[in-house]
């Protein structure tokens, strides 16, 4: 059998090489034809106003003394009396409770040294039924009121969002219509798109902070008068669409 000569077949491994090295040449312009093109950015958004229907109130309780145990039992009697009056009207969704911050802190002296503690403790009720919470925090001895608070349920901020997306989508496939026919196109795919939410907070009012140790007896189960206001829930949208 012959056998191809070694000088051949370097030459034809050769010829090989470079035959390959064309192909690969070649097929560059291919695959930069392949890159997306008529491709443009936008974004939309909508935004629903909506009444606040879930109050927090934070009330809490402060001790001093010159021993920290005691400061700490007192704190620790006077939220065990807080939450046993307020678990009498808990109700899911409606009224819920729960502790807040519970610290001791030192007090110094001009000489650097401890001269006494400083405790806080804290209690929030919280929900959608405001003249339940604020009747509670009116019984409630010994925590003033401290930060008053409103918000959105989770019912209600599932429900404003829905609506505001609805509204952000139509407005992003109007605008990608109105910039697919301004650029002489006939229609579009949408290529990539985000969704994102966020609430607008009205500017905070000053609030009247309550003691309500100093209040008289006839004052002690008076509700506390509050009043919501409205928020704005803005839902955006994002992304890139090629125009065909």
């Amino acid at each position: 059998m012959n056998s191809i000569p070694h000088r051949k077949v370097w030459l034809l491994a050769a010829l090989l090489a470079l035959g390959g090295v064309q192909v690969a040449h070649a097929q560059a312009p291919v695959a930069a034809l392949a890159e997306p093109h008529n491709v443009v950015q936008l974004s939309a958004s909508g935004t629903v106003e909506v009444a606040q229907d879930l109050l927090v109130l934070t009330l809490a309780a402060t001790r001093d003394g010159a021993d920290a145990a005691a400061v700490q039992a007192q704190l620790k009697q006077v939220l065990d009396a807080a939450l046993a009056e307020a678990r009498r009207q808990a109700q899911p969704g409606q009224l819920e409770v729960r502790t807040g911050s519970f610290g001791l802190y030192p007090r110094h002296g001009k000489d650097g040294r401890i001269s006494g503690w400083q405790g806080r403790a804290e209690l929030v009720l919280e929900g959608r039924d405001f003249a339940r919470i604020t009747a509670v925090a009116g019984r409630i001895q010994g925590m003033p009121i401290q930060q008053v608070g409103f918000g959105l349920s989770r019912e209600a901020r599932n429900q404003v969002e829905t609506a505001a997306r609805t509204q952000a989508i139509e407005q992003f496939r109007q605008r990608a219509s109105e910039l697919t026919r301004s650029f002489g196109f006939a229609q579009y795919s949408l290529r990539e798109v985000s969704v994102s939410d966020s609430e607008q907070m009205p500017p905070p009012r000053p609030r009247m902070m309550m003691a309500m140790e100093a209040k008289s007896a006839a004052m002690a189960d008076a509700p506390v008068p509050v009043e919501a206001g409205k928020t704005q829930v803005t839902v955006s949208v994002s992304g890139s669409v090629q125009m065909r």
